[in-house]
């Protein structure tokens, strides 16, 4: 069956994300780009939507989650550096019963990056000797740094029980669509465990799937949850 999706934002993510609908059986219902002069996220135009793709600015992501709560919209939320309000924006998503995907990263990859990030540093946590870093680099023009991708590995280094001091390093240049290093440096010798980002595609493609999953569920998701990897 195929979803109608309420686009939120309408940058370079947004695009993306409506040139590859169609694959997952997802057709654009709306977008929402007070940019551009569309209507606002609570116009009775957007009724027929069932999960909100947003990819807008971190300010935003409140309001949006309130707003599309009370219509009884799902939402994918792909924006980072809003989670000064997490516990808030996750309140008024309980509040109203709708289901919520958030994830600092979407990209399939990642998900599987940040697994194997935590089971090396619960090997190195036992090895006083190793230091750790995290060093995060995207286009100039990401606003936030360090990235949400890099935060959420170093919470699951801390998670794994790697309780040392962790450098964490962030560039900004070019069009860097997104690369993650995770490094544990011994007197004599560097580990090294790397995920690089080809183009911006893996994010949507991840977001979409995500839209897909989240239907009708009740809750507050990550991409762990979406790609099973959560299941006991």
């Amino acid at each position: 069956m195929v979803t109608r999706i309420l686009l939120v934002g309408y940058g370079r993510m947004g695009r993306l994300v409506e040139s590859l609908a169609a694959e997952y059986g997802c057709e654009i219902a709306g977008i929402v780009d007070p940019a551009a002069g569309s209507d606002p996220i609570d116009s009775d135009r957007w009724a027929g939507a069932e999960v909100a793709i947003d990819f807008s600015t971190a300010d935003a992501v409140p309001g949006n989650v309130e707003a599309l709560a009370r219509r009884g919209i799902d939402v994918v939320i792909g924006t980072t550096g809003w989670d000064g309000r997490r516990a808030d924006v996750r309140q008024r998503a309980a509040d109203a019963g709708i289901g919520v995907v958030a994830a600092p990263n979407f990209s399939t990859g990642v998900v599987l990056f940040e697994a194997m990030v935590a089971h090396a540093s619960a090997l190195v946590a036992g090895q006083p000797e190793f230091g750790a870093f995290v060093h995060e680099a995207h286009h100039r023009a990401k606003k936030d740094a360090p990235s949400g991708t890099a935060l959420m590995l170093e919470r699951a280094m801390r998670a794994a029980g790697y309780n040392r001091e962790i450098d964490m390093a962030s560039t900004r240049a070019g069009s860097i669509p997104g690369v993650h290093t995770v490094g544990f440096d011994g007197p004599a010798e560097t580990i090294t465990l790397t995920h690089a980002a080809r183009d911006r595609s893996a994010f949507a493609r991840g977001a979409l799937a995500a839209a897909q999953w989240v239907k009708g569920r009740r809750g507050w998701f990550s991409m762990q949850d979406v790609l099973g990897l959560n299941q006991a």
